[in-house]
């Protein structure tokens, strides 16, 4: 293995777009189960609360994922680094359809979060593969085929699970992380990593970087926060609207995602914009859009307009934050960008594990308004711990 870093070229649009939708496709793993939560619910006889631990299990793992898989894209080939992952996700996804039991399910669940990073290591190789100057807008395309996981996930589970059910819909995503992996063979070069460690050098480092960067520790708190914020959301939408006055299924609550569009359409200029202007002040900005977008969607109970405006600029908010913190971190350290995104993502999805949790036990207890507020109260601090950082150097 190299100890230098590939020397960065011009990335053509075909390359970017295809890279961009197996990104959307890792992805999607973990956000299938959410709007299936009250038909998983029902069909083990668990209540709102008790239901939504699949999808903070699911987090849960992805975090640990990132944590421990993560820092070999430093070291190991990539490309093979992500068949493996991707076998062990589609064996996942295989005993998610087929779990027993709900206890089977919880652990089958927190496999497929472990196994669901390959996204995660697209990125940061990727970042290193483009030119410095388009490398902003290349990691917001990136990150908008994250997006376009999510929203694709969400819309198609919510539909299958209505009209199929929600063991259907997981042998269908295992048959779509086949079509991946060949993807993954066929658009993605085999980069150069940049050094030697053994693993558990790997590992002690991600305490260095965390030490000695201001600016690391700066982006995975903000990144936690607003990640919490985004989940206390979908981690209950789907329970909010099976409730009175809506009374809506699994496939309608799958749809409101689709209203990301916007926010993903966005996510290369907002790429852009991080260029222009500095990661920091995009990540204020997209601070306050989510503290905006939950005050909107705490009126849902009274007009359901107030829920697209509200998911409209909560998923604007959220891009905007994640997009900005990860160009910023890839420009800290080159040969290090592997590990800084485990560090970065890692915190990240934490947060959206405690999201997940804390917005079904506010939906359940306090319905839309514990959702706002919990959901808000994550985005406040988030941007007080921005606009307040002693670090106010120009690069952030």
């Amino acid at each position: 293995m190299s100890n230098t870093e590939i020397k960065p070229n011009p990335i053509s649009s075909v390359s970017l777009i295809l890279l961009s939708a197996a990104c959307g496709f890792a992805v999607a793993n973990i956000y299938y189960n959410q709007p299936l939560l009250p038909i998983i619910g029902t069909s083990f006889n668990a209540n709102g609360s008790i239901s939504g631990w699949i999808a903070t299990l699911t987090q849960i793992g992805y975090a640990a994922g990132l944590l421990f898989f993560g820092p070999l894209g430093d070291t190991l080939s990539r490309r093979k680094l992500i068949f493996c992952l991707l076998i062990g996700n589609i064996i996942s996804l295989i005993l998610c359809a087929t779990a027993p039991n709900f206890t089977c399910l919880l652990a089958s669940s927190l496999i497929v979060g472990l196994t669901s990073i390959s996204a995660q290591i697209i990125i940061p190789a990727v970042s290193g593969w483009v030119i410095p100057e388009k490398r902003g807008r290349a990691v917001g395309s990136l990150i908008s085929g994250l997006f376009a996981g999510a929203l694709f996930a969400r819309a198609l589970s919510g539909a299958i699970g209505e009209h199929f059910g929600w063991r259907e819909m997981f042998i269908l995503a295992a048959l779509i992380d086949i079509c991946l992996f060949f993807l993954v063979w066929f658009v993605l070069p085999e980069i150069e990593t940049p050094h030697t460690m053994n693993y558990g050098q790997l590992l002690i480092s991600l305490g260095k970087l965390i030490k000695q960067h201001p600016l690391l520790r700066e982006a995975a708190l903000s990144g936690f926060l607003l990640f919490a914020a985004f989940n206390t959301l979908w981690g209950s939408l789907a329970l909010l609207l099976s409730q009175p006055p809506y009374g809506w299924g699994s496939d309608i609550a799958g749809l409101f995602g689709l209203t990301g569009i916007v926010g993903m359409l966005a996510s290369p200029i907002i790429g852009s914009l991080t260029d222009r202007f500095g990661g920091r002040a995009i990540v204020a900005a997209g601070a306050l859009l989510v503290m905006l977008a939950l005050c909107l969607i705490s009126g849902t109970s009274h007009s359901i307009l107030f829920l697209f405006a509200g998911i409209i600029l909560l998923d604007l908010g959220s891009r905007a934050g994640l997009v900005a913190n990860q160009t910023r971190l890839y420009t800290l350290l080159p040969d290090a960008r592997s590990r800084l995104n485990t560090v970065f993502m890692t915190c990240y999805f934490a947060g959206g594990a405690i999201g997940s949790s804390l917005g079904a036990v506010s939906a359940w207890y306090f319905s839309w308004y514990g959702v706002a507020f919990s959901g808000g109260g994550c985005a406040l601090l988030a941007a007080l711990k921005v606009l307040f950082s002693p670090n106010n150097s120009k690069q952030t």
